[in-house]
């Protein structure tokens, strides 16, 4: 990829991170308020979750900035890793405010009694912060699967697990209402916490499955396959007998290659080049963002040219 598009995709990937933090920002503070307003856990659990997204979308912005620079003498490999680093924040965020929203609702539940007092200024935000929290979510992830960024994947992840956890509040929030106004229902009231608890759960199985995949990211695991298919791509290529000894390497959004090549026939040093060349430029056509490094090799010798150099060397030595 050239410095160009570096560029390009880095101001992309930059923009969608500014927008996350903006909206972020509108989220939680009209949380805050209203959550304050009415006493509702469950809200204040959702202006909590968005406030750390604040903070997560924060981080990302800088990641994705710092993880477009180019390498240097320190970095040989370039700073892709910083991404990783940023979604592995992220997903430790998250797991923290899951165990104060859990100790809260227990508190409430089982220790303190309070009063929630439910109004239509509940469920507007919630209402606004499910269509906002949808519209980010899919810019985000547009963007992430567009440029192979994980750092925005952990951001898009964060948004539309708040549309699952709003949801779950609104059903509480509703119940609350059902236990004030009918006699028979008052084991509803309640109802705000355990919503509370709802969230915390779904908030920590996302967080658990991003951070699996984060961890893998940061020690180098290859995805599934991704060894395989290079290698029938280059197989596939003519001139091409045998590739071997392929190590991949993911960093951010980026992922380098070595691989031993195999090419059949006496090539010049011209004609092996132009080979490598053609290898580089088929795999870029299925991993885009890629920097592939050929170990050209000559035709391996064959068991019948062997044989009769071993025949010889035995009748020489009987002579001696």
């Amino acid at each position: 990829m050239d410095a160009v598009s570096v560029s390009q995709a880095t101001r992309e990937k930059t923009q969608a991170a500014l927008s996350s933090v903006i909206a972020a920002v509108g989220l939680t503070t009209f949380k805050i308020i209203v959550g304050v307003m009415t006493g509702s856990l469950g809200i204040l659990a959702e202006a909590a979750h968005s406030g750390l997204d604040l903070v997560a979308a924060l981080v990302t912005f800088l990641a994705v900035r710092i993880s477009g620079k180019p390498a240097d003498e320190e970095h040989l490999y370039g700073h892709g890793k910083v991404e990783n680093l940023s979604a592995l924040f992220e997903t430790l965020l998250l797991l923290a405010t899951c165990v104060w929203i859990i100790y809260e609702a227990y508190q409430r539940l089982f220790v303190q009694h309070v009063e929630v007092e439910v109004s239509i200024w509940a469920f507007i935000v919630m209402a606004v912060s499910i269509v906002i929290d949808a519209t980010r979510s899919r810019v985000l992830a547009n963007a992430a699967k567009k440029h192979n960024s994980q750092a925005l994947e952990a951001d898009a992840l964060h948004f539309s697990t708040d549309i699952w956890s709003s949801s779950v509040v609104i059903a509480g929030l509703v119940c609350v209402t059902l236990s004030k106004t009918i006699s028979g229902l008052n084991f509803l009231k309640q109802a705000d916490a355990v919503a509370a608890v709802g969230v915390a759960f779904i908030v920590i199985f996302v967080s658990l499955e991003l951070g699996v995949r984060t961890v893998k990211g940061l020690l180098d695991s290859v995805p599934e396959g991704l060894v395989e298919k290079v290698t029938d791509k280059v197989l596939s290529i003519p001139g091409v007998t045998d590739c071997h000894k392929v190590r991949i390497r993911p960093s951010g959004a980026h992922i380098f290659i070595d691989a031993h090549v195999v090419m059949e026939g006496s090539l010049s040093l011209e004609e092996a080049h132009a080979v490598t060349e053609h290898i580089q430029a088929e795999v870029r056509n299925i991993i885009p963002d890629v920097d592939f490094t050929v170990h050209a090799e000559p035709p391996k010798k064959s068991a019948r040219a062997v044989e009769p150099a071993k025949s010889r060397s035995k009748n020489s030595k009987k002579a001696a």
